[in-house]
């Protein structure tokens, strides 16, 4: 598969997201967890690379099967309401 900058940018952005599975990652892409280290890999400093897998390593948010919730996302109480995905003014 050939992805444009645009979908790598994309992917690397999702992959740093503690709550974004490999499963979202590769049902919207179509790149397996191994694809998407490798991606990382190549597109990234070796030190960037190095801290982004220490820190995605073991992670239980990165793996569907591994959360302990199974449906929705956390929303911080004090976090804005979005609205026609635009924020909502006061």
């Amino acid at each position: 598969m050939i992805l444009d900058g645009i979908a790598i940018d994309r992917i690397i952005e999702m992959a740093w997201e503690d709550r974004t599975t490999f499963e979202a990652i590769q049902f919207q892409f179509g790149l397996k967890e191994q694809e998407v280290i490798d991606l990382m890999r190549r597109e990234m400093k070796p030190k960037s690379f190095k801290m982004w897998r220490e820190r995605v390593q073991g992670r239980r948010t990165k793996h569907e099967k591994l959360r302990t919730f199974e449906k929705g996302r956390f929303k911080c109480s004090r976090q804005k309401s979005i609205s026609n995905n635009s924020i909502a003014k006061r």
